[in-house]
């Protein structure tokens, strides 16, 4: 493992950790996709959370991160990221993104998804649809020898190319490892061609912020849960990947982003 310019470098063993992670999250993600119903409080969904991830060897690495409580970040409505499980009940036509990390053997994996409650408007399931899709562009987007904005240019040209959404600027993707959040910041807008050098072994946690009015954002007194100014509805998508000699390879799917990756005619890195 090395450091160039701050970014962690990891070996193909190390990956190999990392994936394990990986897959207790995806796993875990799966049984809250499940979960998350009508009538259900997001501290149960948050329990669930906390016992799949430990019966599969692993520790939340949300909870106590910088006091957070929760072992996933449980975000309804307006609430775009950061969410804490409360009390809340889950009712008919919500959306609630569920953000999840875990530890394993030292090494974190970190993902999110967003999940209807029942029926919701056309626009709501297409800003769903639209946050996931750019993210997996963004992913796409990652060559050996290319750099990090590349990602973020990919995100926001599909975004823009969907349709009028908010696409937050306060809030980024990261660098993931033997911590949660290292460099480089991974932004959902920008240029191409700047920023870290993407290369063997680097890993990154590419994640989608969008909104359904502007992307101005405010965090509550709790220190923790962001919304939106005007009320809009928000989504959030997040994988963790890898860059091995033969690709792309999503450490957080339960796939490996085989299947996405084929779509878009990328190459996989995976096994």
């Amino acid at each position: 493992m090395g450091f160039l310019n701050k970014v962690q470098i990891k070996t193909p063993e190390q990956i190999e950790k990392m994936r394990k992670a990986g897959l207790v999250v995806g796993e875990t993600l799966e049984v809250l996709r499940a979960a998350a119903r009508p009538g259900v409080t997001l501290l149960e969904l948050d329990a669930i959370a906390e016992d799949s991830i430990r019966s599969r060897g692993g520790v939340p690495s949300f909870k106590g991160y910088h006091g957070f409580p929760g072992s996933i970040c449980a975000s309804v409505d307006e609430v775009v990221v950061h969410g804490i499980p409360g009390a809340r009940v889950l009712a008919e036509g919500d959306i609630i993104s569920i953000d999840c990390g875990a530890i394993v053997e030292g090494w974190h994996g970190d993902a999110a998804i967003t999940v209807a409650m029942g029926s919701v408007p056309e626009k709501v399931s297409e800003l769903m649809r639209v946050t996931e899709e750019s993210m997996w562009h963004g992913i796409a987007a990652a060559r050996l020898g290319g750099r990090v904005t590349d990602i973020s240019h990919a995100i926001e040209t599909y975004v823009d190319s969907q349709g009028d959404y908010g696409i937050l600027e306060d809030f980024s993707g990261h660098g993931i490892g033997t911590e949660m959040h290292m460099e480089p910041s991974v932004f959902n807008y920008g240029k191409p061609g700047k920023g870290a050098k993407l290369q063997r072994g680097i890993a990154l946690a590419v994640e989608p912020m969008l909104t359904l009015g502007g992307p101005e954002v405010t965090t509550l007194e709790d220190d923790w849960t962001v919304v939106t100014d005007d009320g809009s509805w928000a989504a959030h998508f997040e994988h963790t990947f890898a860059l091995t000699s033969d690709g792309v390879w999503v450490l957080t799917a339960l796939d490996g982003g085989e299947e996405m990756l084929g779509k878009l005619g990328v190459p996989w890195g995976g096994h």
